[in-house]
């Protein structure tokens, strides 16, 4: 299984915040929206993300708010991506490494979806899912052995 297989069923829905916008406003925008990240783009191409742990970090450093704090300073400005063509189990492996909870899926340099360990979990869930009923119905028409006397 294969990034695109994930976004081909999640869909192509991006929300992206500029770098120098203020992070109350990121903040609010991933409140309204109940989202856990946002994309960082700048000209057309990807700086950063935005996750709810950057947001934690940054009030934390702020001292209990996010006052006139921008994106900039809160973002992580080397966020783990991968390609449509990624391989899932090479995802998870990278996710886990790396305690990512959302990954940018690049083509090139074009922003081609996110993805959450949400997303890779319910994708092997289904799956395993899957594979059980096909081996489930196998098992149910499997050929009775003839005895010979």
């Amino acid at each position: 299984m294969k990034v695109s297989d994930i976004l081909r069923v999640k869909g192509n829905t991006l929300f992206t915040v500029h770098p120098d916008e203020p992070l109350a406003r990121a903040v609010d925008a991933m409140a309204e929206k109940d989202i856990g990240s946002l994309v960082v783009m700048e000209h057309g191409d990807l700086v950063g993300m935005l996750t709810f742990r950057e947001v934690i970090q940054a009030i934390v450093k702020n001292g209990g708010g996010v006052g006139t704090l921008l994106v900039r300073s809160a973002m992580d400005d080397h966020p783990l991506t991968c390609t449509t063509e990624t391989d899932m189990d090479e995802v998870r492996r990278m996710m886990l490494d790396r305690h990512a909870r959302y990954m940018p899926v690049m083509d090139k340099r074009m922003l081609m979806g996110v993805i959450s360990f949400y997303d890779v979990a319910k994708a092997v869930v289904d799956s395993q899912n899957f594979e059980n009923k096909m081996l489930k119905a196998y098992i149910r028409d499997w050929p009775e052995e003839k005895t010979t006397p």
